[in-house]
């Protein structure tokens, strides 16, 4: 190398090194502050304990509108190596200073966004994966810089499919996230997003050229549309912070990949503690509803229950716990909402979160009170009987242990979505659970309602007929005829469940590896 010497070439690996942390530049990255966002390179300084970036020193030439070579600046993706929550994982992100977060069509090879090295990274090391997503996901000046429009379709999604049956996959978004960036947004197993970012297929100015509908960001895919109604992205955060944590948090019950078991945490909670708060988180009268969160509080160890997706899909709860330490996936039915009924925007929660659970080893807790599938005309028109039967599909094929608790109402065909009913089948109930065919009120206004309305006193012969069905679904005869696994005290469920958790690890240890069916994303 003719006229190389180490001082001349260090100082060129600072200025290229300097030239990577100015990013689209100061303007840019002062309107980013302004907005209360921060660049990919602050967020990773804050989310990552170590980070040893790759690529490090990619850049581009910067175009006018009519092709003037403008400058040279920093690509748009960072990655790398990094320590997440204690974890290794592989981590990267779009920064919106440069070119608004555009896919790195003027490098040689991706490093991120959509497949690229940062993906590579975590299948090869078998190691979660994190991306911060801010940016347009597609740029008609990329075609400025290749010389020619290109096809999309030419663009793989194939690693990004393979990763969620391979390790954990987390994604954030700040800002905005739309295109190909939102579609990245959602291939995941855990996503987040602050209260003032924005997520959509295509942004306002696309849908007022193509609708003549003139809306914000926020009321097109803001966070109140993607996390209370969409179910699009799993929680709300208030700030980028919190964002991070979450999925700190998140990551916390997960192992580093289906090879793998989750780690096991603390076990300061003693498995005997009685949950004697139970008998008055659940009314003695049957029509009131309870919160589910205190009740699944009560019994799992102490302070680790994290609930996803509480915004949307309210017919059911669904987080993740401890039982003695070991990560668990828990699922209850809702009274606060509907009744507990299982509609279909619940019925697809349930089935993203289960194969979530069978994926990465985790035993499933459902807290069963269903009054059945939900009713009427907008329940059919959601098509709820056929993302209800996918719920039951969900369990059939889970490859981890259900223990199911019927807290109270158990009727109809929804119930079939409660229990695993191969295999194992461990269902067990307290005092206060009912069960049938169909609610007792319901039901019989459905068998007998020529007989009641001919009665000469239709409302005491209806009473009369209720009073004799309440006698037959007594739920002690189903389980003398061992129709349910067992009766408990209910203060008693941690223990008994804790026990069989813990039994099952041996059986979770030989699920290690990939599902025998592939993981399929269902935002």
């Amino acid at each position: 190398m003719s006229g190389f010497n180490w001082e001349g070439a260090l100082a060129e690996l600072k200025r290229r090194r300097e030239m990577s942390r100015e990013l689209g530049g100061k303007r840019r990255i002062d309107r980013q502050h302004e907005q209360g966002r921060l660049t990919i390179r602050e967020r990773i300084e804050h989310a990552a304990t170590e980070f040893y970036e790759v690529g490090e020193y990619t850049a581009f030439e910067e175009h006018s509108a009519t092709g003037e070579v403008v400058g040279k600046i920093p690509s748009s993706y960072v990655c790398g190596l990094a320590q997440f929550g204690g974890r290794t994982v592989s981590l990267g992100g779009e920064d919106f200073t440069v070119r608004a977060g555009a896919p790195q069509t003027y490098l040689d090879r991706m490093k991120g966004g959509m497949g690229g090295f940062v993906e590579d990274l975590a299948h090869e090391l078998r190691i979660p994966l994190v991306l911060f997503m801010e940016g347009i996901g597609g740029d008609i000046a990329a075609q400025a810089d290749k010389g020619h429009s290109y096809l999309v379709s030419s663009l793989s999604w194939r690693r990004s499919f393979e990763l969620l049956a391979e390790v954990p996959v987390m994604t954030m978004v700040s800002g905005t996230s739309a295109g190909g960036t939102a579609g990245r947004t959602v291939l995941s197993h855990f996503s987040v997003m602050t209260r003032d970012s924005a997520m959509f297929a295509g942004g306002p100015p696309l849908v007022k050229r193509a609708l003549g509908k003139d809306l914000s960001k926020s009321e097109l895919g803001g966070s109140a549309v993607h996390t209370g109604i969409s179910g699009g992205i799993d929680n709300l955060a208030e700030d980028e912070a919190d964002a991070i944590a979450q999925m700190q948090k998140f990551l916390s019950y997960m192992p580093q990949n289906v090879w793998e078991l989750p780690p096991r945490g603390d076990r300061s909670d003693p498995v005997t503690r009685r949950a004697d708060e139970l008998l008055t988180i659940i009314p003695e009268n049957r029509r009131r509803p309870y919160k589910a969160q205190k009740m699944i509080e009560a019994i799992v160890d102490r302070e680790s229950f994290f609930e996803v997706g509480g915004g949307w899909g309210k017919g059911i709860v669904t987080g993740y716990a401890r039982m003695d330490g070991t990560p668990v996936g828990i699922i209850s039915s809702n009274p606060m909402h509907l009744g507990g009924a299982l509609d279909a925007a619940a019925a697809e929660k349930q089935i993203r979160f289960v194969d979530i659970c069978s994926t990465f080893h985790l035993p499933v807790i459902y807290f069963v009170d269903v009054p059945g599938f939900m009713v009427g005309p907008d329940a059919e028109r959601g098509s709820v009987v056929r993302w209800g039967m996918r719920a039951i599909q969900s369990l059939v094929e889970a490859e981890v242990p259900v223990v199911t608790i019927q807290v109270r109402k158990a009727y109809g065909m929804a119930v079939s979505a409660t229990a695993q009913t191969d295999g194992l089948c461990l269902r067990l109930a307290w005092p206060s659970a009912e069960w049938g065919d169909l609610p007792v009120e319901g039901g019989v206004e459905a068998a007998y309602s020529r007989e009641i309305a001919a009665a000469e006193n239709p409302e005491e012969y209806r009473r009369i007929v209720e009073d004799k069905m309440y006698a037959l679904s007594d739920p002690w005869a189903t389980v003398e005829a061992f129709g349910v696994e067992n009766m408990i005290d209910p203060r008693e469920t941690r223990e008994i469940v804790c026990a069989f958790v813990e039994a099952s690890r041996g059986l979770l240890e030989s699920k290690r590896g990939p599902q025998r069916r592939q993981w399929t994303i269902r935002p």
